[in-house]
């Protein structure tokens, strides 16, 4: 069930962390509420009422990108399907100024099928990138008002990549030439640091980063198709070993909750992800004799506003609302179609219901609608000239999510 996330986030950064958070405009940096402070805050944990707390959830992403270039009369459509990214967090009190917790989760990931041969094939026909988050935790309270908790990363990832060799290279029968790169079972550690102050009972600052990481994929396979047999070919059928690196870009995540009116609490993050590492998606062949594949992105940092509510409406029922926007890291000139995003708006809600005194389930849904951008791509080089694609896209997505709270 747990296949790639589909991109809808800036970049490929996939913001589902959470039924709870999700259905508040993604906020939780400052909310205590339930094990989902194993992602937003884990210094929160320590303030959990309960011994034990597990959420889970899985969010299903159906999206549509639309491609048109009036000029040409050009027009594609992403193939229609849905992306399954979820989430698994527990936390235990050890004693009540320290907590243990483990988190997994898929934040970035992308699922992006372009039909065959589409105007833009040189450049994608299809993308699956997927990258799993494994974090222990520990959570502990230095004095009654403030906190603080962290951990290791451990990160695995895998990805497969299509594209067309040219615009126009095909074998004999006329059938379009293809390299289709294939890793999986690439690692990498990183780090995460958190901070909640919790001045009154009503109101909470909370703070949390994570660092970088770089998932390196070494001999990974890159196997050409459909190549004519002639001396004139650039490459040769067949499959050769390559190497490329894809970074997790690090985020800054502050924000604040208060709680009013008893029944009534708002959250406000500030979210900051450091997309300026992504300079490059650069492939490294093996064979000396192939032309390595230099792939420019200039990624810049980027930022995302996120507000959320939530109502105590029954004593076993909790609403919530949320909206945020999120700022595309593409700049000008470097719009590539394996991700297709522009800024975004985040419209949420959802609701959780008390089963027994144990057990809730959570659910969300969010509506995601991304501003039509009239972009290009100018950096794809063909004997040796930069040949520039471009058009308008047109994208949104819907979320439905559905999880379980669990307190013991």
């Amino acid at each position: 069930m747990f296949f790639a996330a589909a991109s809808y986030a800036g970049g490929y950064r996939v913001s589902t962390q959470g039924q709870r958070a999700l259905a508040m405009g993604h906020s939780g940096v400052a909310v205590v509420n339930s094990a989902e402070l194993a992602f937003f805050n884990p210094a929160g944990l320590v303030y959990l009422e309960n011994k034990l707390n597990i959420s889970a959830g899985v969010t299903g992403v159906i999206s549509n990108v639309k491609w048109q270039n009036e000029m040409t009369g050009g027009y594609a459509e992403t193939e229609k399907s849905i992306g399954t990214p979820f989430y698994l967090y527990a936390s235990y009190a050890v004693t009540e100024n320290l907590a243990l917790g483990l988190s997994v989760y898929t934040p970035y990931g992308s699922s992006v099928e372009w039909p065959t041969d589409w105007a833009g094939s040189h450049l994608i026909n299809n993308i699956d990138l997927q990258a799993i988050y494994i974090q222990p935790l520990v959570s502990f309270k230095l004095s009654e008002y403030f906190s603080v908790g962290g951990g290791p990363i451990y990160v695995t990832g895998a990805v497969n990549f299509n594209r067309n060799i040219n615009r126009t290279l095909t074998d004999e029968q006329g059938v379009r030439s293809n390299v289709e790169v294939d890793a999986s079972g690439v690692n990498a550690w990183g780090w995460s640091a958190s901070a909640m102050f919790s001045p009154t009972e009503n109101f909470r600052i909370g703070f949390n980063y994570r660092s970088e990481i770089i998932l390196e994929a070494e001999n990974g396979d890159a196997t050409f198709n459909n190549v004519p047999n002639s001396p004139l070919a650039p490459v040769s059928s067949g499959t050769v070993a390559f190497d490329a690196e894809l970074p997790m870009p690090a985020e800054l995540t502050v924000g604040m909750s208060y709680q009013f009116c008893d029944k009534w609490l708002f959250a406000f993050d500030f979210n900051r992800t450091f997309w300026g590492v992504y300079e490059s998606l650069d492939i490294d062949f093996a064979p000396e004799n192939i032309p390595d594949s230099f792939n420019p992105r200039n990624y810049k940092n980027s930022s995302t506003y996120r507000f959320g509510l939530q109502y105590a409406a029954l004593d076993k029922l909790d609403l919530r609302l949320g909206y945020y926007f999120d700022e595309s890291p593409v700049q000008s000139g470097y719009f590539a179609p394996e991700t297709p995003r522009n800024d975004s708006h985040g419209y949420t809600g959802g609701f959780s219901y008390q089963i027994t005194p144990k057990i809730a389930v959570d659910a969300s849904f969010v509506y995601l609608r991304f501003e039509e951008v009239n972009e290009s791509y100018d950096h794809y080089q063909e004997n040796g000239q930069e040949v520039s694609f471009g058009g308008t896209y047109k994208s949104n997505a819907f979320l439905p999510g559905l999880g379980v709270t669990v307190k013991l």
